[in-house]
């Protein structure tokens, strides 16, 4: 019997959830998950425990219809006869960039591979999900919307930095440069996560620059300490800080996240709702979450 459930999309914070779970809490033998990046972008930078994806020029000229195998797509033949016999479940597929299912062209590699398991998985009770793109994800591709004047501004930029708490505010690099935005929030002082961001209202404000690309191999957990220091610093002295990076999605949501979780002691999810409710754009990639959920373990456990 073939599996009957259609793909199901899900998010970093639904795969964070996942992959917290212990794998003794699972009636199956735990999540799997399969990368379909090229072989040398897996190898980069990869999930722990994730499985690479194959579809050589050689398949794709053998293939002559539309259907294409599970076999032909999983070369581990001790992986491939563990997805057909449904030990895994969730099954998670993700890509590189693709926001939504609706998103994947037929032809595509994590087309066929969510098609390919629809067939091939002999258990209805496997769940097999799509990962709403967050590996590749660039904020500056994110849904634009016109202003009054006709001209276009990404939604990252409307409006102005987010308050969080009464001294912590999140927001983007362009929010950064505006010195009316800032004075109306009462801003004194600035933590910028990214490497290009201009620091510009240096002899006016205090400023802390964290150095960190937004990319799977970033180590930003590295950084929450000297982060969290800073932002206490200028609480301490009855200030305000905003937190931003180029875009205000995933860096700098990251350290207030962080910063979340060591001042309140709550947990990711938690912090992650409260964070989404005031800036529904934060999505720090996947890698970003990783770091996260072991800073919630340090943080709580100890």
């Amino acid at each position: 019997m073939c599996s009957s459930n259609e793909p199901l999309e899900i998010t970093g914070i639904e795969l964070a959830h996942i992959l917290r779970t212990p794998r003794d809490q699972f009636t199956s033998g735990g999540c799997v998950m399969l990368d379909c990046r090229p072989f040398l972008a897996f190898s980069r930078t990869r999930i722990s425990e994730s499985r690479n994806v194959n579809w050589n020029s050689m398949l794709r000229r053998r293939s002559k219809s539309s259907v294409v195998c599970l076999e032909w797509l999983v070369a581990d033949k001790d992986l491939l006869g563990r997805l057909r016999r449904g030990d895994f479940s969730p099954i998670v597929v993700l890509d590189e960039s693709s926001l939504s299912m609706a998103e994947l062209k037929g032809e595509s590699l994590a087309s066929m591979l969510l098609t390919a398991l629809q067939a091939d998985v002999q258990s209805s009770s496997t769940q097999i999900c799509f990962l709403q793109g967050l590996l590749g994800h660039n904020p500056t591709m994110m849904d634009l919307e016109p202003s009054v004047t006709g001209r276009k501004t990404p939604l990252y930029d409307q409006e102005g930095p987010v308050e969080l708490l009464p001294f912590l505010f999140l927001g983007s690099a362009v929010h950064s440069s505006r010195r009316e935005t800032l004075a109306a929030a009462g801003i004194t002082a600035v933590l910028n996560v990214s490497s290009s961001c201009p620091n510009l209202y240096e002899e006016e404000l205090h400023y802390m620059r964290l150095t960190v690309e937004d990319s799977l191999a970033a180590d930003i957990g590295a950084r929450f300490p000297e982060a969290i220091a800073f932002i206490d610093s200028v609480k301490e002295r009855g200030g305000r800080v905003l937190v931003h990076c180029q875009a205000g999605i995933s860096r700098s949501a990251t350290i207030c996240l962080a910063y979340l979780i060591h001042a309140r002691r709550v947990r990711l999810d938690e912090a992650f709702d409260f964070v989404k409710q005031r800036r529904q754009v934060i999505s720090p990639n996947l890698a970003f979450m990783g770091q996260l959920l072991q800073f919630e373990t340090d943080v709580l456990c100890h």
